[in-house]
């Protein structure tokens, strides 16, 4: 690790994603932009001069004493990307999927375990500050049946993966990490131009509880919503306004008069103001500086993939 505890970070991809990465860790005092890397030189020559970092077409020198790596590049590229950086680096951050396939992630995972590297898997929405509220209600009210949807038409403008892979495994992973390993899948779904574009998938969980998750991409509406109905409440959460609004019963009884009323309550959950990805890329910071933190680890990144293999294998029109 670098001097006085500072992270030197080497970013390599600089699409949409990768700029957001650019731009965060950037404004973490406790970190050092060491190298960004891309393919594209324009691309390089306009972010090295607008944060003042160095930049490179070399992917050798960009990983090349780098305390930590955090990988933006295109999914078909993060298997190759994260063997190469795995020879410089013991921090390793790989934006979500964690590769293309559910083999290659099983390959990284066995790379990560042979050669005791920490790897966060970039699944953002656990650090959206409504999820985690969700996840603080369900440890207290068991969900009974979870439904999570996303959409977004501009999504279509990605090529290289299906809307499983693009958006829906952000739920997947969410499933799992609110209600417990996986014990049946069933799915549904349509493909447009080869790629699964619209997917429906039932889970049973081990635990008793049920997901429902939707993902689209050809919906004219951006939705990122999940609604948990629960022992004692329901609770209706929008991850794009971070909002939570719990509605729950109240009972009322009255002995002389042989009165007996049900009302229904909603209470609207004050949740922070936070950017997930400044809150993401603060706790991987943190492990890279020998903090314990709660992380999306490799393991998260291939449990996810499981359940993606399973529901494109059930969708073949």
């Amino acid at each position: 690790m670098s001097n006085e505890n500072l992270v030197k970070v080497t970013i390599i991809g600089l699409g949409n994603m990768g700029k957001n990465h650019l731009r965060v860790l950037s404004m973490l005092k406790s970190v050092e932009i060491h190298y960004i890397y891309d393919i594209n030189q324009e691309t390089l020559n306009k972010l090295s001069a607008q944060y003042g970092v160095k930049s490179t077409t070399d992917l050798d020198k960009a990983m090349s004493g780098a305390d930590a790596i955090v990988i933006c590049s295109p999914t078909s590229l993060h298997f190759e990307h994260f063997i190469k950086a795995s020879k410089y680096s013991k921090f390793i951050f790989v934006e979500k999927p964690l590769a293309h396939s559910l083999e290659k992630a099983r390959k990284i995972n066995e790379v990560a375990a042979n050669n005791s590297l920490f790897v966060q898997t970039g699944f953002i929405e656990r650090f959206n500050p409504a999820v985690m509220e969700l996840k603080n209600i369900i440890s207290k009210d068991k969900a009974i049946n979870i439904d999570l949807t996303r959409t977004n038409k501009l999504s279509s403008r990605i090529t290289d993966v299906d809307v499983i892979l693009d958006l829906m495994i952000h739920d997947i992973d969410l499933a799992l990490y609110l209600n417990g390993p996986v014990s049946k899948v069933q799915a549904f779904g349509t493909k447009e131009n080869g790629l699964v574009a619209f997917a429906s998938a039932f889970i049973i969980h081990e635990n008793g509880s049920f997901s429902r998750i939707l993902a689209s991409r050809i919906t004219d509406k951006k939705i990122r919503s999940i609604q948990a109905t629960c022992e004692n409440s329901f609770v209706d959460s929008d991850l794009l306004r971070k909002e939570i609004v719990v509605s729950m019963q109240s009972e009322t009884h009255q002995n002389q008069a042989h009165q007996y009323s049900i009302s229904s309550i909603e209470h609207q959950v004050a949740l922070p103001l936070q950017e997930a990805l400044l809150v993401e890329l603060q706790s991987f910071i943190k492990s890279c500086q020998g903090e314990n933190i709660d992380v999306p680890g490799v393991s998260a990144g291939v449990d996810a993939l499981i359940v993606c293999e399973k529901i494109q294998e059930q969708i073949v029109c």
